[in-house]
């Protein structure tokens, strides 16, 4: 998928600034998306990935001019400390960086919370989906002296009990409060942290959930405005968090999807109240 196959408005508003994007998987993933947003609006991007998926990420980079690639396993420092240490030597300093990075054992986000979980695969989903936030900011503000921005992805599962979401739901909640704790440690230094928490949508990570082809129709269906959450509300809210026009605002955990959060009963369920 090229820039193009987005309906992504191109400018200047990212002009002169430079960062990271981890977590681009394929041309379904939100990473790219956003990245896609970055690029049309003049930004100099570093492309992270894993390994495994480096066949497919290098091409989407390369079709927006990007130049700096780089592999990395967030589980593994001596990964990250070459990661960060090939972004500093192409860039210097940077402006933003986005996280978008989890991951949980098949096992823990299926069936029972209670039953299901171990200690194996709940440390494991929370070093790589809420862990690898932090080391990852910490490493990015050491390179924006003149202060940034970052963000990472969350889902409504960290706030409600969804189901087969689990443990990563657990993790997107730990991930949540990292948010804000790295907001008020890092808002001196001029670099504001938030989270974007799209609803459900065609990615590998809702792939990889049991019953997640439902999860979009009931997610339309409940929706405030009877829609699927679009790659190009999410980049939108991206870049405009990433962006100057995000300027004061922090430890935000702000929702793209339709405004299915809101809503309660389905309208054609009587309320309680009127029973």
């Amino acid at each position: 998928m090229a820039q193009s196959d987005y309906d992504l408005p191109t400018g200047t508003l990212m002009a002169g600034k430079r960062g990271l994007v981890m977590g681009v998987a394929n041309d379904k993933s939100i990473a790219w998306g956003i990245a896609a947003q970055l690029a049309a609006q003049g930004a100099e991007l570093a492309l992270g990935y894993v390994e495994a998926n480096e066949k497919r990420a290098r091409p989407l980079g390369e079709s927006v001019g990007v130049k700096t690639f780089v592999a990395l396993d967030v589980g593994d420092d001596a990964s990250m400390d070459r990661a960060f240490a090939e972004v500093e030597a192409a860039f210097g300093t940077i402006d933003f960086l986005v996280h978008a990075i989890a991951y949980a054992e098949r096992s823990q986000i299926s069936g029972s919370f209670v039953e299901n979980a171990t200690r194996e695969g709940f440390l494991g989903a929370m070093n790589i989906s809420a862990y690898s936030f932090v080391d990852a900011a910490r490493r990015a503000a050491r390179l924006m002296p003149n202060g940034g921005s970052i963000i990472t992805l969350t889902y409504l599962g960290s706030e409600r009990a969804i189901p087969n979401y689990n443990t990563m739901g657990a993790a997107k909640a730990a991930l949540e409060a990292c948010v804000r704790y790295a907001a008020r440690d890092l808002g001196p230094r001029g670099i504001r942290v938030n989270a974007v928490s799209p609803g459900a949508m065609r990615t590998l990570s809702l792939a990889g959930i049991q019953g997640g082809r439902s999860m979009l129709a009931r997610g339309r269906a409940l929706s405030a405005m009877k829609e699927d959450t679009s790659m190009e509300g999410v980049a939108g809210c991206a870049l405009w968090l990433l962006s100057d026009l995000g300027r004061s605002t922090t430890g935000e955990v702000v929702h793209v999807d339709a405004g299915f959060q809101i809503m309660t009963l389905p309208e054609d369920e009587e309320s309680p109240a009127a029973s």
